[in-house]
């Protein structure tokens, strides 16, 4: 982890507090430093049984979640930590009470917070009130432990990162802009294919163009995914219309006529391609059965690097 990077840090008088909102936080070296230890977490996992002894990690939901919460949960438990799993409705800030002062509370309970949410300006404000790591668990702009996941899913598959062909087809959405850096970072090519109504945030595009200049990735946009995926090595999808966009459902449907991730966009790609999707997915929309079920698939690998990458996760910010 980067320790010069003051954006999303706090400093107070007793230590210097280091968090994950989005994965600019991290540096390229820190990224496979993480990475790394996530893979010798997951060959050796009782090496880091004792890792979180005695620490409290609160995990903060106020969006739905599986694979979040059942990772993270059991991530700190083999850890050896103890999560205390929260509700947001259940809390005071669901009646009104301030995220400044919620944080501050909690920071005198527990050792850590991840929280999955709504607005990135909340954990951007947890973090600047609070005394412990906070993790972005998901926001609507980010979705950086996802993407940890997604790395090292194709570190494993193809043994790099370094110069491998990332399409994602789908809404310039959270997924999208946490690629964006995170392939960048690994010197990766980040190609992102939507409709132009639903391109990524062109801040986050130009950080990412930056950090890809150091590193010799690229960053390219379509809008064609025909053309997007030739020569591609991983094609990834994403529902059309997240959590929270349940009414405009229809509208995406038919604003992403074309979108579908099927067997004719996948030959156009290169022949070892292999298929991503964060999950959960909507089989017949925005990717056929027969690719996420296919032999090019490694959905469930990626799913399961949750736990090991947020692990390592944890291991850096806590141990």
């Amino acid at each position: 982890m980067d320790d010069t990077k003051g954006a999303n840090q706090v400093t107070n008088t007793k230590q210097q507090v280091r968090h994950l909102l989005t994965l600019e936080e991290l540096t390229a070296e820190g990224l496979t430093d993480l990475l790394e230890l996530a893979k010798a977490v997951k060959q050796a996992p009782t090496t880091y049984a004792d890792t979180l002894s005695g620490k409290k990690v609160a995990l903060l939901f106020e969006k739905a979640s599986t694979r979040t919460r059942i990772s993270f949960e059991v991530g700190v438990i083999e850890l050896g930590g103890h999560p205390v799993v929260l509700n947001g409705s259940d809390m005071q800030i669901g009646r009104g009470e301030s995220l400044s002062d919620t944080i501050q509370v909690m920071s005198r309970y527990v050792d850590a917070l991840m929280i999955r949410t709504f607005a990135h300006e909340t954990v951007e404000t947890l973090a600047t009130h609070g005394t412990i790591p906070i993790i972005n668990g998901l926001t609507d702009m980010h979705h950086p432990c996802q993407v940890l996941a997604d790395l090292l899913t194709i570190e494993e598959h193809f043994g790099q990162r370094t110069g491998k062909v990332l399409t994602y087809i789908g809404d310039g959405n959270n997924m999208a802009h946490s690629l964006l850096i995170g392939g960048a970072l690994s010197g990766m090519t980040i190609r992102i294919c939507s409709p132009a109504a639903y391109a990524p945030d062109e801040t986050i595009v130009e950080q990412a163009k930056q950090l890809a200049k150091k590193t010799g990735g690229k960053i390219e946009q379509y809008t064609e995914p025909n053309k997007a995926v030739v020569g591609a090595d991983i094609i990834y999808s994403d529902v059309f219309a997240s959590m929270g966009q349940e009414e405009e459902a229809a509208k995406r449907l038919d604003a992403f006529e074309g979108y579908q991730v099927n067997q004719t966009l996948l030959k156009l790609a290169v022949d070892d391609v292999i298929f991503l999707h964060c999950l959960p997915a909507h089989r017949g929309e925005e990717v056929t059965a027969e690719v996420i079920d296919g032999p090019h698939s490694v959905v469930f690998d990626q799913a399961e690097n949750r736990l090991h990458a947020q692990k390592a996760l944890m291991i850096e910010l806590m141990g």
